[in-house]
């Protein structure tokens, strides 16, 4: 009976042990598998990150080559609007010239027309008259002479009177073909002008249609991460990440730092942590993200880390922008603000506001640290 006692008391010690170790194991696998589920969908938004990037270098291309032709067309247009000009100019030119010839022409139109009616009015007797009274043969070969030179003017002058009227004509048809030029031109300029307000319009729709898909996935990215560092936030997945982090964090303490003179910085890296800086702190006061760059750099410089921006920026499971694809988006199209730019350049230069710290969260219950706007940094 005794033994019998002492064995229901023991299972009766043991039992809430072990149902609380069931209900903690099926919290942790329960986080598991919201978190593969997560991850799941991190996939799936990487593979969509992926299309809009590709999108994203197309419009750039699309771009480039619409500015070419935009720079061509304008171009050209200035070029066609100087060649109407001179064209206008020389037509009115032109136009003044003939009005001068057609009053000329008339001129001496109408003066011929009066020297032959003068001419073959006078009666016949006074004509012949007048050569029968000459004084000599020579007086009477000079009047002939006279009247010959007269008729031979006349006809010049009818001559003069046909060139100028052709001359005219010419004129006219030169200046009829220039404008019809000058109306093809203008035809050829609209045209241009229309295909290139056309492109405007197609590549303004695509601009909007692409930034709306970049700002869609940037709010799945963001949700995704608020989501995961819920769940790493739940049961036991913290309490390790967050030893492990404090632990890594000492260690860095008391290592031998390099200096940052001795950092050597690649041509992308102010780039990169900008727009690092912006996924992380975008919305934090300048002070928290001078915070961000200065746990970078004290993460190149620490023995514990990568020696570099993007080795630091890229190690794996470090930086959720990085595995969510936001930066990678936030790259794409250069999201850093010029205060990002700014703590970027106070970080690489060697600024700290959180002295040697290494890691940076959410404030949550229990850790200690540095507290910048958001953030605790330890």
């Amino acid at each position: 009976m005794a033994a019998a006692i002492l064995t229901g008391a023991a299972h009766a010690s043991l039992e809430p042990a072990i149902a609380y170790a069931i209900t903690t194991q099926q919290q942790i696998d329960n986080t598991k598998d919201e978190m593969d589920k997560l991850e799941d969908q991190l996939d799936k938004t990487h593979d969509n990150i992926d299309s809009l990037e590709k999108k994203t270098n197309k419009l750039k291309k699309e771009l480039d080559s619409l500015n070419s032709q935009l720079m061509e067309v304008t171009a050209n247009l200035a070029n066609l609007e100087q060649q109407i000009g001179q064209k206008e100019l020389e037509i009115a030119q032109a136009q003044e010239a003939l009005d001068q010839a057609k009053e000329t022409e008339e001129w001496q139109r109408e003066s011929m027309m009066a020297m032959v009616r003068c001419m073959y009015e006078m009666p016949q007797d006074t004509y012949l008259s007048a050569l029968f009274e000459a004084a000599s043969l020579s007086d009477l070969l000079n009047k002939a002479d006279n009247i010959e030179k007269t008729v031979s003017y006349s006809r010049q002058k009818m001559q003069e009177y046909q060139e100028t009227r052709m001359l005219i004509e010419q004129e006219e048809a030169r200046l009829q073909s220039e404008r019809e030029d000058l109306e093809g031109l203008y035809a050829r300029a609209e045209e241009d002008k229309s295909r290139v307000d056309q492109l405007i319009s197609d590549t303004s729709k695509i601009v909007r249609q692409n930034e709306g898909d970049i700002e869609e996935a940037e709010r799945q990215a963001r949700a995704y991460e608020a989501e995961l560092k819920k769940q790493e936030e739940n049961l036991e997945v913290l309490k390790k990440k967050l030893a492990e982090e404090i632990a890594l964090s000492k260690a860095s303490a008391n290592a031998v730092w390099r200096d940052i003179s001795e950092v050597v910085f690649e041509p992308n890296d102010r780039y990169l942590l900008a727009n690092l800086i912006y996924c992380e702190a975008g919305g934090e006061p300048y002070e928290g993200q001078v915070a961000v760059g200065s746990v970078v750099m004290n993460r190149v410089l620490s023995p514990k880390f990568p020696n570099t921006i993007s080795g630091v920026i890229y190690q794996s499971g470090q930086f959720s922008p990085v595995k969510s694809g936001r930066l990678a988006l936030a790259l794409s199209v250069n999201k850093a603000t010029d205060k990002c730019y700014r703590a970027a350049d106070e970080a690489m230069a060697g600024v700290t506001n959180v002295g040697n710290c290494v890691f940076f969260r959410t404030p949550i219950p229990g850790l200690t640290g540095i507290s910048i706007g958001g953030h605790i940094f330890y």
